[in-house]
């Protein structure tokens, strides 16, 4: 139908215009079923998108330029002449196509033929050159061997020569510093030693073992030479300035005979140590340095400079000589003899070193820390002896344990005093040996655990040590948790300053061990006084958990056990042993390292903390029966009574609540009395309200006394802890608010809660519910609530309803 359509409006515009030149009767007919087709045509042809239309687009084209309107049917002669131009053009430009694309198609296939000539060619060529080559390999072959074997025979001439070079090298230097010695020309003698030592090492990657072998040879024959020359002058230096030191600093004298030549013996001091120090490669080459068994994880440090190394040959031997074999200073019950003894010759030749040795140091350019090396050196006397020592006192609880003492004082001597570095090897790295350092755990562990037992038996265990001193005492700690958290403390610096995390949280295990161990005695002990839950001791247990979990609160934002907690991180990350929630909360610093312990320490209190309310609460509901009872209906009004007094009914009720409050102020921390007084105030509303408020009902004269009762007795038994007490008793206080109301206000607000309740449209003028409520100072009673206690209102006047 589109396709007809389109044709027979096409076909007649064509003939109106072959056949008719003017305006006649047909013409008009013509017009007149063009625009019929065309009508036609907008009804029923339709688009088809999976091909080209023309007929849409001729019906559009119409459309487009004639539409309904016949006037415009006189512009179809233009628009025929326009198309039939449009078209001869199109003819002419297929024709002009049509004519091209044979030439562009014959000069292509001329190219292509030409393009495979040429390849035809070069193949040949690639042909006749790739024989020529063959050929000429095959004829050069033998002379390729020949000069294979003149190459060979050079090479090995050249390394033959290099070989010979490296050895009139090495012999030139040699026969150099033994001219340098005939001179006496030390100096030069020393820096040619320590280029020859610097071709040693350079040699090394060299497979050629004979000549390895030479070097190293001639090396040490000299080395040997100049270190026993300058160690002699050294040491004879070192004589004339009394050295070693073995008084303290103050008392050292000047050992020179005659102090005007001491210019010149420090002189000698310095050109000898330099000298010393050109040694250092080649000492350091031929010299293995006495090493501790790799069970001991010692960090790599450099072997101990030459001159510095010299200067502790008589400290080394007085060592050895007191504190090895059978002598009677080597026992093993007095390891402080060696330690203090090391100690002590740090600091009696401390200031030597700074003053003449560092300055020798910074002139030659070294980075070596005089003090720091002459202190190394001497560690590493003691850690020899501690490894030798202690597998033969490894089982001996009372003789370790001192020995743990003594080295944990030497170290804190030696940091603190000395300036020694944690990256340097220590007595920490001999302790933290495997046997050793389990056996340490387990020695610490029990003496902690007979400490516990001796704490918690002693007679002032649950005595403040501070209870007559107000200002310290405001925690009300007993004796045996602040000497638990002492030996707590004790334990972290005894440990902290091992060197490495697995170790400090093997140890920081052990402190969890011990705080769950503390909170289960004290849970027995506590529950051997529930009967007396406020009790002087009761108290103090529950002071005592409160101080413990403060203490590993306020620890846990310590940079020490951070850094444990970062350690604990990466530890759980790598074997999977907690969830990824619990490793997102140890990350982000949401939770610390003593978390579980806090956590059970916090329900303990709060258990503990809610049997003492309980208990109170029950005392105070005892005595709160006869006021149950009061008489709220027939009381006299206020204008019927001179002056206002307490019911007394109510006086055993807050006399209770004011001696126990007095007796656990006395007895607990602030912080706990706090949550105390709070949870028992909370219970005391909701009983007053729902067992007496709302059980009875008020005449004008019961609602006056009972806010009497409460807004002037019981309120202000909780203003010593607080500046509005009222606020902790919301329950009460809004219910003596809405049986206090005037009548007015009282008829009022009942009007706007029934009209609220029966969901009726509120008048322009007229408060909600909550609106009314809120501006009576009621925020708490819902409205339900509001209305049973105007229900419990007695007097009413008679409104006719």
């Amino acid at each position: 139908m589109c396709g007809s359509a389109s044709a027979s409006s096409v076909i007649l515009c064509r003939f109106s215009y072959k056949y008719f030149s003017g305006p006649s009767t047909l013409q008009i007919i013509a017009r007149s079923k063009i625009m019929a087709a065309v009508a036609v045509r907008k009804k029923e042809v339709i688009r088809d998108l999976d091909r080209c239309d023309i007929p849409y687009y001729v019906s559009e084209f119409v459309e487009r330029e004639v539409g309904n309107d016949y006037d415009s049917l006189r512009k179809l002669d233009n628009l025929i002449d326009k198309l039939s131009a449009n078209k001869k053009q199109l003819e002419e430009q297929v024709l002009t196509v049509s004519s091209e694309v044979p030439k562009r198609i014959q000069n292509a296939l001329k190219n292509a033929e030409d393009s495979k000539k040429s390849l035809s060619r070069l193949l040949e060529e690639e042909t006749l050159l790739s024989d020529s080559i063959s050929s000429h390999l095959l004829k050069a072959q033998p002379w390729m061997e020949d000069l294979d074997v003149l190459i060979s025979q050079v090479e090995e001439i050249e390394r033959h020569l290099a070989y010979l070079k490296w050895i009139s090298r090495i012999e030139e230097l040699s026969d150099s510093i033994q001219q340098y010695l005939m001179t006496n020309n030390v100096p030069e003698a020393a820096s040619t030693l320590a280029f020859m030592a610097e071709l040693d090492i350079k040699l090394q990657e060299s497979s050629c073992s004979h000549l390895l072998a030479f070097v190293r040879s001639t090396v040490k024959f000299w080395h040997k030479i100049l270190k026993d020359k300058l160690s002699s002058d050294f040491e004879e230096v070192l004589t004339q300035l009394r050295w070693p030191f073995v008084g303290p600093p103050q008392s050292q004298a000047f050992g020179l005979a005659a102090p005007a030549s001491a210019p010149d013996v420090y002189n000698n001091l310095e050109m000898l140590f330099c000298q010393l120090l050109k040694l250092q490669t080649s000492d350091e080459l031929l010299t293995k340095p006495k090493q501790l068994p790799e069970k001991y994880s010692l960090p790599p440090s450099p072997p101990i400079i030459l001159p510095i190394q010299i200067m502790l040959n008589p400290l080394q031997k007085r060592f050895k000589y007191h504190f090895t074999g059978n002598k009677q200073t080597n026992v093993l019950n007095k390891p402080e003899w060696y330690l203090t003894q090391v100690l002590m010759w740090i600091g009696n030749h401390a200031k030597f070193l700074d003053d003449k040795i560092q300055p020798i140091l910074d002139k030659a350019g070294s980075s070596v820390n005089a003090g720091l090396e002459f202190s190394r050196a001497l560690v590493m006397l003691i850690l020899e002896k501690l490894a030798a020592d202690i597998p033969c006192l490894l089982y001996d609880d009372t003789l370790f344990c001192h020995l743990v003492d003594e080295v944990l004082l030497f170290e804190r001597e030696l940091y603190s005093v000395h300036g020694y570095l944690g990256t340097l090897p220590s007595c920490m790295h001999i302790l933290s040996e495997e046997s050793c350092f389990q056996r340490w755990l387990t020695v610490e562990k029990k003496f902690a655990l007979q400490k516990m037992d001796s704490m918690l038996s002693s007679e002032a265990a649950w005595i403040s040590q501070y209870k007559d001193i107000t200002d310290v005492d405001e925690m009300k700690v007993p004796d045996c948790a602040e000497t638990f958290m002492t030996l707590l403390l004790v334990i972290t610096d005894r440990y902290k300053n091992l060197p490495t995390a697995s170790r400090k949280l093997q140890f920081l295990g052990l402190q969890k061990e011990l705080v769950d161990d503390f909170r289960i005695r004290l849970t027995q002990v506590m529950k051997e006084e529930t009967r007396a839950s406020l009790g002087f001791r009761y108290c103090a247990i529950l002071n005592a958990v409160n101080y413990i979990a403060t203490v590993l609160a306020d620890w846990a934002d310590n940079v020490f056990f951070l850094q444990l907690q970062q350690a604990e991180l990466e530890v759980h990350a790598e074997s999977n042993a907690v969830s990824k929630l619990q490793l997102g909360q140890l990350a982000s610093m949401e939770s610390s390292v003593f978390d579980e312990m806090i956590n059970l320490l916090e329900r303990l209190k709060h258990d503990m903390l809610t049997r003492q309310v309980d208990h109170v609460f029950r005392e105070v509901k005892d005595a709160a029966k006869l006021y149950k009872k009061e008489r709220w209906l027939s009381l006299p009004s206020q204008a019927e009574q001179a002056v206002m007094s307490l019911s007394s009914t109510a006086c055993p009720m807050l006399l209770t609540l004011r001696d126990r409050l007095l007796q656990l102020e006395q007895q607990l921390c602030h912080s706990l009395f706090k949550i105390f007084w709070q949870m028992l105030a909370e219970k005391v509303d909701i009983y007053i309200y729902q067992e007496i408020i709302m059980a009875n009902h008020f005449n004008e004269g019961g609602a006056a006394q009972l806010q009497f009762d409460m807004s002037r007795n019981l309120f202000p038994l909780f203003s010593h802890y607080c500046k509005r007490p009222e606020n902790y008793f919301k329950h009460i206080k809004e219910a003596c608010i809405i049986l206090n109301l005037n009548i007015g206000s009282a008829l009022l607000l009942k009007d706007v809660l029934q009209s609220a309740s029966e969901n009726e449209t509120l008048k322009p003028n007229q408060p909600s519910a909550a609106a009314a409520l809120n501006e009576l100072g009621v925020y708490k009673l819902a409205q339900k609530d509001v209305e049973i206690l105007l229900n419990l209102r007695a007097s009413w006047p008679n409104t006719g309803k």
